[in-house]
């Protein structure tokens, strides 16, 4: 069995984790460019833990700015084996508010400005997207949240816009009449590159504000959700904390396939690879391609 490793990605408001043991910042080079910060390691109840702080200290990068090619690239590197991204999300749904934590899983993918996929020209691969959260590391998480008192919902689809802008009413009242449950700006196409890279990931959606479409509901500000987001973050941590302590020491192989999600999706023949394509998948896609 492989050691289980823990990564989180601390999306806004989230740019640290207190707790770790034995702390320390890693430097890890990506052939894919700069990730948005340092590594930080340590061990929680003797868990290894990985964090990454998406918009880096500071909040420094639009979601937009994001290099999440390089982000799942050197969590990879660094041995993790299931992924957590915390994410500050709007909600479609009143029974959602401001302060709820959705456990999504499912995503709609509205972004038109990023780098999508590790594969391409010289070596084309198409992994399975169907189920794209892994519903062990869901229930570690949904257990985590009802030991620690927080209010939780079990499921839900997260429509990911490009931004930086919010909604306009008529993106929010149409992703509403569609029955999608949460939106956000970060988790595609971040949850892709997981699967391609066969780390098993999950999203907790932290509720900050009701979009625009709400009658009763101004037009969401940064001020505004910055207060929610004071609050989400600490119930964040201790939902990180939690998780950690009861987390299987070894890693779970996954129901769905995540962690072996490339098995059957390189479709280029090895005699037309492009080598250094290859070299750059070296992490990412090792496993298959030595084999």
């Amino acid at each position: 069995m492989t050691q289980a490793v823990l990564g989180i990605i601390g999306g806004s408001g989230i740019y640290d984790l207190p707790g770790l043991e034995g702390a320390h910042e890693e430097v890890i080079r990506s052939p894919w460019g700069e990730p948005s910060a340092p590594l930080r390691r340590g061990t929680i109840a003797g868990l290894p833990i990985v964090f990454l702080p998406r918009h880096d200290k500071g909040h420094r990068l639009s979601p937009s700015d994001i290099n999440y090619r390089a982000n799942i690239d050197v969590l990879k590197r660094a041995g993790v084996t299931d992924l957590v991204s915390l994410s500050a999300c709007g909600s479609f749904k009143e029974e959602l508010p401001p302060g709820t934590f959705v456990l999504v899983d499912q995503f709609v993918d509205r972004t038109h400005n990023r780098e999508s996929s590790f594969f391409g020209r010289g070596c084309v691969a198409h992994v399975s997207m169907a189920h794209p959260v892994s519903p062990r590391l869901r229930i570690h998480l949904a257990t985590a949240a009802e030991a620690e008192g927080i209010a939780i919902a079990r499921g839900g689809t997260y429509v990911c816009m490009e931004g930086p802008q919010f909604s306009t009413l008529a993106e929010s009242m149409t992703y509403k009449t569609l029955g999608y449950s949460v939106i956000g700006m970060t988790n595609m196409p971040e949850a892709k590159l997981a699967r391609e890279a066969e780390i098993c990931y999950a999203t907790v959606a932290m509720v900050t504000d009701f979009d625009c479409w709400h009658p009763d509901h101004d037009a969401v500000t940064v001020q505004d959700i910055i207060r929610v987001l004071n609050s989400n973050a600490d119930k964040a941590k201790a939902l990180v904390a939690r998780l950690a302590k009861e987390f299987p020491r070894e890693h779970e192989p996954c129901p769905v396939g995540s962690d072996r999600a490339l098995d059957t999706a390189l479709i280029t023949a090895p005699e037309a690879r492009d080598p250094e394509l290859l070299k750059k998948l070296d992490a990412v896609a090792g496993r298959v391609l030595r084999a």
